[in-house]
Formats: structure tokens, C-alpha cells, sequence
């Protein structure tokens, strides 16, 4: 079955994109040059567009024509994060100490070091990674198009009892540009 020429038109815009012909904040063709370039239908490439603007590669403004969308920088999530980021951690745990007050924050060492000041041990991390199209607060909220993917995940830090001591759920950042990366030691 052959692919509607629409599809066809922002695969080819996708990869002129992606490769650097039409670089961030740079101007594509008018309506009018691309229904010529690709001798096709102005309806042909509205939906061609509209597809591309979904994925959050383009925005169009009205008497501004329509642009590549600048890509923020990757967002590298490394395992390590943990040593030194601050986090949210459970009321139960630190009601009615220096945790508790906002003052103290962002707390040098982040959650584990909060812990340690109550005299709990946290030595695992744990977090449940989902992908999926945003909702429609989230696009807003993170300034992306309904077409580009996030990742949603929970993130749990337990105790050395086995008690959850920090739930964080949901964490969400757009998907296009998040890494996630892990390194596993299986030598231990």
C-alpha cells in the first residue's frame, strides 16, 4: 500500500530538517514554494506541516511564516545524580525537623544526606520509566508540541530496612531530548 504523499513530504522535511538544511530558527519555504517544489496540493502539505508542528520541529506564526523550532540541549540523567541533587521526601520522615523547613533547602547532598541526618541509611534507588505522548497540561507545562513523547517515571529511595523513605511520582521531561543513561558493575 503506498503512503499518503503527505506523509511522504514531512518525512522528507523531517530529515531536511534533522540534517542541517533548515537549521534552528531558520524560515521554510512559503505554501505556496512547497505545494511547487512537491507538486502536490496546498491541503496536501497544511497536513504535512501540521504533522511536523505536532512533533514540535516547526511553529508557525501568523505573518512570521513558519520556522524551525530551536532544540534544547540533551538532558543527560545519569545514575550518579543521586549523590548531590536535592529531592522531596515523605512528611512522616521529617515532620518537625531541620528537613522539614524550607529554609534549609536545597540540602547539601541532596535526600540521602537528609536522611542520614535522621539517622536512616537509603542505599537503593529505584525508578520505573513509562513513554507516551503527553498530556495536554504537560505540553504546555514543558513548551512542546502534543507530537513529541515524554517520559514519566517514579523514583522511590529505600531505606536499608526496605522502607520507602522519598516517593517522587511523576517526574516528566520531554522524551526528545532526555538520555537516560545506567552503568551496571556486574564485577562486585
Amino acid at each position: 500500500m503506498a503512503q499518503p504523499e503527505y506523509l511522504r513530504i514531512a518525512a522528507d522535511l523531517r530529515r531536511r530538517i534533522s540534517s542541517g538544511e533548515f537549521g534552528p530558527g531558520d524560515q521554510l519555504p512559503t505554501l505556496p514554494a512547497l505545494c511547487e517544489e512537491y507538486r502536490v496540493s496546498d491541503i496536501t502539505i497544511c497536513n504535512a506541516m501540521r504533522l511536523l508542528s505536532n512533533e514540535g520541529l516547526i511553529e508557525t506564526r501568523a505573518r512570521a511564516g513558519t520556522r524551525v523550532r530551536p532544540r534544547p540541549p540533551v538532558h543527560r540523567m545519569a545514575a550518579d545524580r543521586y549523590r548531590t541533587t536535592p529531592s522531596y521526601v515523605r512528611w512522616s520522615n521529617v515532620a518537625g525537623t531541620p528537613v522539614s523547613e524550607p529554609v534549609n533547602e536545597p540540602w547539601l547532598g541532596g535526600t540521602r544526606a537528609q536522611m542520614v541526618s535522621l539517622g536512616i541509611s537509603v542505599n537503593r534507588v529505584t525508578e520505573s520509566f513509562t513513554a507516551a505522548m503527553p498530556t495536554d497540561l504537560e505540553a504546555r507545562t514543558l513548551r512542546i508540541g502534543a507530537g513529541v513523547p515524554v517520559l514519566r517515571y517514579t523514583r522511590r529511595h529505600i531505606a536499608d530496612t526496605g522502607r520507602i523513605v522519598e516517593v517522587a511520582h511523576p517526574i516528566v521531561r520531554r522524551g526528545d531530548t532526555t538520555v537516560v543513561d545506567f552503568v551496571i558493575d556486574l564485577d562486585e
